[in-house]
């Protein structure tokens, strides 16, 4: 697990080592540089040694044969496979790694290499006989790409703060970016705060020649069936079974500690009963949030420390506190490169700094078990919606005005009545897309100063996830759609993505069985009934894991792995939200209307609305500006 960089064009070869620093708490271990003068090539590396943590392991490599050199960042986990096979057809070998497969197979299947790769990734190969680069992510997007063009060439990092460093990267604001990072908390489709620079999609691919991007394209073929498999229940709670225990053991390997993430829901139970038949003393990590939660949210503690006690394993904590939120919130900002409106990847951060000092580089997460079997109340509200989606809009007009007002802070019931029918005068797509917004586009619109206004206006927030629904296959029920935008855009653009950047922060790489390539489809294929009976979501994860974890566990509700954030701003920050969205502030920065600002904090402060994430979000752009705008390179 590593930080990658490099470039194509007209470019000074000293970048490579300004870029590589940028990346220095992704690869504490080791770093590199190769630089082609002839192809105008440059290519850099740092290391975080997880297999083969000899020099053979080292990178960029170059093949034996002088052919082609890469780079990498993540994990392959059929790598032995893969090497028996390229072995047999005369291939050679200097040492263990991964890396090496991965070159390897290059140069002999050149792109249609990936459909092979079981893993998680982002690579650069240049091919010194084509002068091409090659540049690819893994099919789930676990591991980030960034990327930019200009006249003088292109380049690449894993994160946007090692493309920053170029004074040559224009600062210009993208406005239809930080609409959607208000709109849904995160950018989907790929999109930046900075024009021109974006990131690559979950399973794309991209060749450079002569510095140009020349083509683009999504490598990755479906992970939904045409057909949902004809599967009884034993025969699919087999299955499962089996399926998340490989997963689990191939995700294992590894020449450092393995330890695992543990909050005390099924996902996260899930991976340490699996792991604990691997590593019986595995080491275990969680957070304590010192009690505080805001309404219908459980406190995670109480169900780790059981997990853990169950299974005899050691579970280490870290405690965290909104003073510690408010000290890390400007560095989250930084390292996230984006501002997501979400305090979760602080979790990720704290837990990942406590693993690493207990000398474990290497951690399994529950991540993305939500999005294969179901975990969430918007899951359950879909499946209602059979009772009265049916009706006409001007009676589902009337059910979404009935219950608009219900939304206020501290009702949680009534908040979710407010969300469940807050788009039931929407065609079915567009609902679907709908629960994933935490404020009205016309009202996130209205946030804008006038001139960005009238530039959102012909903008659709829902854009990137209409196109990408156009695109499945025919015939996916409400359900698998609703999952399918889960898995292509809260997982890449969201989810996966804090996961990797905060814990790469403290020099740990994050793992996560539930996205195994063969596990995935396997998911994916299983009929609905399968995934959501009746109320319980998991059904199928639940029954094959019910010989492993405790009842209470099982049947707990489902809550978030985050901070107490509603509760927070309505105390301890309130001094940070009236600097940071101060009037003054608001228009020295000339992106927001200072008045509208002003009137969403103060309606939230008195319960009309629950615009805390849209807060926090307002915060994140004004911080992410002045790291990224202000105090460029």
């Amino acid at each position: 697990m590593c930080g990658i960089a490099g470039f194509q064009g007209w470019f000074d070869s000293a970048l490579l080592d300004t870029m590589a620093n940028a990346l220095v708490h992704r690869g504490p271990d080791d770093s590199g540089v190769w630089y082609s003068a002839e192809s105008r090539t440059g290519l850099a590396h740092r290391r975080l040694s997880i297999i083969d943590l000899s020099p053979t392991g080292h990178q960029p490599m170059v093949d034996q044969k002088g052919k082609a050199v890469i780079v990498f960042n993540g994990e392959i986990y059929n790598f032995r496979e893969l090497r028996a096979d390229l072995e047999s057809h005369g291939h050679q070998f200097l040492g263990h790694s991964d890396t090496e497969v991965l070159l390897n197979l290059y140069l002999r299947y050149g792109e249609a290499m990936l459909p092979m790769l079981n893993g998680i990734f982002a690579f650069a190969v240049f091919d010194m006989s084509r002068h091409t680069l090659f540049l690819a992510c893994d099919e789930m997007g676990v591991k980030p790409l960034y990327f930019h063009q200009s006249q003088w060439g292109t380049l690449f990092a894993s994160e946007l703060k090692a493309l920053a460093v170029y004074a040559g990267l224009p600062r210009e604001v993208n406005v239809p970016a930080l609409f959607r990072y208000l709109g849904f908390l995160w950018s989907p489709g790929g999109m930046t705060p900075l024009k021109g620079v974006h990131r690559l999609g979950p399973g794309e691919a991209l060749l450079v020649e002569e510095g140009r991007l020349t083509r683009r394209w999504q490598w990755s073929p479906s992970a939904w069936p045409i057909t949902t498999l004809p599967v009884q229940d034993e025969e699919a709670i087999d299955r499962v079974r089996t399926a998340v225990r490989t997963a689990v053991r191939r995700q294992m390997v590894a020449d450092v500690p393995v330890g695992a993430f543990l909050s005390g829901g099924v996902d996260s139970s899930t991976m340490v009963a699996m792991a604990r038949e691997v590593s019986p003393t595995i080491e275990c990590f969680t957070i304590d949030l010192g009690g505080i939660q805001d309404p219908g949210i459980n406190d995670d503690l109480a169900y780790a420390r059981h997990v853990a006690k169950h299974f005899g394993v050691r579970l280490h904590e870290v405690q965290v506190d909104s003073s510690h939120m408010t000290d890390h919130l400007v560095a989250m900002v930084h390292q996230l490169d984006e501002p997501l409106a979400d305090p979760a990847p602080l979790s990720v951060w704290f837990i990942s700094q406590l693993a690493r000092q207990h000398g474990v580089k290497v951690l399994l997460s529950g991540t993305a078990g939500d999005y294969l079997f179901t975990g969430y109340r918007r899951h359950q509200a879909l499946m209602l919606e059979r009772y009265w989606s049916w009706m006409p809009k001007i009676v589902r007009s009337g059910l979404h005005r009935a219950t608009s007002t219900m939304g206020v802070q501290g009702k949680s019931l009534g908040w979710r009545m407010a969300k469940a029918f807050a788009h039931a005068d929407w065609p079915s797509d567009r609902r679907l897309m709908g629960y994933f917004l935490w404020l009205d586009a016309q009202r996130v619109a209205k946030l804008f100063n006038p001139d960005h206004q009238v530039a959102l206006a012909g903008e659709d927030m829902l854009g990137p996830m209409e196109k990408y629904l156009s695109s499945l296959l025919t015939g996916l029920s409400p359900l698998q759609r609703m999952l399918a935008l889960e898995q292509r855009f809260f997982l890449g653009d969201h989810n996966l993505l804090y996961m990797d950047k905060m814990s790469m922060a403290a020099g740990v790489e994050v793992r996560v069985p539930f996205l195994d390539r063969d596990l995935v489809r396997l998911a994916n294929a299983l009929p609905d009934r399968m995934k959501l009976r009746g109320t319980t979501t998991k059904w199928v994860l639940k029954q094959a894991m019910a010989p492993y974890l405790p009842h209470q566990i099982l049947h707990r509700s489902k809550t978030g792995f985050g901070a107490p954030l509603r509760h927070w701003l309505q105390r301890e920050l309130i001094g940070m939200v009236d600097n940071v969205l101060s009037s003054d502030r608001i228009r020295r920065r000339g992106l927001f209307d200072a008045e509208a600002v002003r009137r969403l904090v103060v309606d939230d402060r008195a319960g009309k609305i629950d615009a805390s994430y849209t807060i926090l979000g307002l915060i994140c752009i004004e911080m992410w500006c002045s790291r990224f705008l202000d105090h460029a390179g």
